[in-house]
């Protein structure tokens, strides 16, 4: 899943008025009418300028998805900027490897620079591993494994519970350093990503001296050196996911981050020496694709996980095929999200909202189809429409803002030519009336009706935030289109009838099925797919066996 910047030039900024036709009418807010109250205007004072902030470049400005004019009432009540300062999070100008407990160079030297989606701006230098390094790092890895594992649980436990409490703790400045690297809304990574970050390390940590009560065995035992690769949609939550478990049952790590959103993985290695975690236990790779296959293929790597795109998962298990390796594998999603006619339609507007346009829709379980029952749908769609107008797009480090940009040049390409293929096979477009920032990369909530199950959009993973409706009749034909996919990651049932809330959930192919809501995450809960979103599960009891040799 990891996807490279490739250009610098936003293909969604050149046609994007054009298409969207009322873009270039869109309004500003006006002026507040009603004086703020004193500590409103203090919040909104000029902040005194600290020595960090020198050279940094301006944020980008936040436009309102909204066009329409405000009624003197709201205008009192409209937004005013709320950014969560940039000076929370000292980013170096360059960082290296972290191996056996020390940060290093690349062996042959190589560098790369991460950028941040909102502005373009380069954040940072980052060493670039090659097969050396992994060489290096395993190697690493496998001399700590002896004394990790025969440790005591409740002495392994210790550890993970001081590396959760050093995330909360640091918590806010792990959610600014999230935002800047991957672009999504301070909002997310502060209230979602940070939270559960924390929440899997004091979850696995509760496991850790309790494996013999977990369901596999009296005595099970850890497999060795863990491979781990991990997509730039969630970076520090991906990497608790496979972390956690895989130190809780005793297991020592390599771990490559996405190239495009390192600095979360880095801060963490720090984290780990903070928490006194031995050497070696831990290793941290940013690089390429090269030193991802490169891990995935060394022969002293006992157990590979990955979560990123299907086609990349293919070819893992490709090599990985004909080995002792254990494998688990979370790709790619075309989560269907079905809405009956007894649903409540504010709340299912909500949960669609949240469904698909969540981190600007790059979510591998993200609710990219909507199927609408036929007789309600002109209701719905009036309502999801007037609900997308009220949306803010801009400033990802702005409190108000609900639509951040998109992670890379690269990935907004692949947005807006699936999008221009499902307007050119005759879907029909919408796209919530904004300004698209200058700098950066933007791409406005969309949604296409008159969909068919043969048109592209209904069909490929888009992963932004574009949204296909399709409608149905009766539950076996919603059932029918749900399930008529080559993935099988996500689904959401929205309806006010319990006993149609189980007879559906039990026909659909996929590994979760939320009812009356989407998009909710906790540790104690498996995760994973069916088809070719993957196998294997990750997160509660459950994935603990992928790291266990039973």
């Amino acid at each position: 899943m990891s996807r490279n910047k490739t250009s610098d030039k936003n293909p969604n900024q050149a046609g994007g008025k054009e298409r969207q036709g009322t873009a270039a009418q869109a309004r500003t807010r006006p002026e507040p009418q009603a004086e703020a109250p004193a500590d409103a205007q203090e919040a909104r004072a000029p902040r005194t300028p600290r020595a960090s902030d020198q050279g940094s470049t301006p944020p980008p400005p936040r436009p309102s998805i909204g066009a329409a004019p405000l009624s003197p009432l709201s205008a009192a009540f409209a937004y005013a900027p709320a950014p969560e300062p940039r000076s929370n999070v000292d980013i170096a100008p360059s960082y290296g490897l972290f191996i056996d407990g020390e940060f290093a160079e690349a062996a042959d030297g190589r560098v790369f620079k991460t950028v941040s989606p909102a502005s373009e701006e380069v954040l940072s230098e980052v060493a670039q591993a090659g097969t050396e390094d992994v060489n290096r790092a395993v190697a690493a890895a496998r001399r700590a494994f002896p004394a990790w594992s025969a440790l005591p649980g409740a002495e392994r436990a210790k550890y993970l519970f001081r590396i959760a409490r050093i995330v909360q703790e640091r918590s806010r400045e792990l959610a600014v350093l999230e935002t800047l690297d991957n672009g999504k809304p301070i909002r997310e990574t502060r209230d979602t990503d940070l939270p559960l970050v924390a929440a899997h390390f004091f979850y696995y940590a509760g496991w850790a001296d309790k494996l013999g009560h977990a369901g596999y065995g009296p005595d099970p035992r850890p497999l060795g050196v863990a491979g781990q690769v991990i997509p730039w949609n969630f970076p520090l939550l991906m990497l608790a996911w496979k972390i956690a478990p895989a130190l809780a049952t005793g297991n020592t790590v390599v771990l490559k981050p996405a190239e495009t959103t390192p600095l979360s993985a880095l801060f963490f290695a720090d984290i780990c020496r903070q928490a006194g975690l031995p050497k070696g236990v831990v290793n941290i790779l940013p690089g390429y694709g090269d030193a991802g296959a490169a891990l995935v293929a060394h022969p002293d790597v006992n157990k590979v996980a990955f979560t990123g795109s299907t086609a990349v998962g293919r070819e893992i298990a490709r090599t990985v095929a004909g080995t002792r390796k254990k494998l688990t594998l979370e790709l790619g999603g075309k989560g269907a999200n079905i809405v009956f006619d007894d649903a409540p339609i504010d709340q299912a507007v909500e949960g669609i909202v949240g469904g698909i346009f969540f981190n600007q829709g790059q979510v591998c379980c993200a609710g990219s189809r909507l199927l609408v029952q036929e007789s309600i749908v002109e209701t719905l769609l009036d309502s999801l429409k007037r609900r997308l107008t009220t949306l803010r797009l801009g400033d990802p480090l702005d409190k108000n803002t609900d639509i951040g940009a998109i992670n890379s040049a690269e990935q907004l390409a692949r947005i807006t030519r699936l999008a221009d293929t499902g307007e050119a096979e005759g879907a029909e477009r919408w796209s919530a009336p904004c300004e698209l920032p200058s700098s950066g990369y933007w791409f406005a909530p969309t949604l296409f009706t008159n969909v068919t199950q043969a048109h592209t959009v209904a069909r490929d993973e888009i992963f932004g935030p574009v949204l296909s409706v399709l409608t149905f009749r009766t539950p076996d034909e919603a059932v029918a289109k749900a399930n008529n996919s080559q993935y099988g990651l996500s689904a959401g049932i929205w309806t006010e009838k319990g006993s149609r809330i189980l007879a559906v959930a039990n026909r659909l192919r996929a590994g979760v099925i939320w009812s009356n809501t989407f998009n909710k995450f906790d540790p104690t809960s498996p995760f994973g797919g069916y088809k070719e979103s993957g196998f294997g599960r990750e997160g509660g009891r459950h994935g603990l066996e992928a790291y266990l040799d039973v």
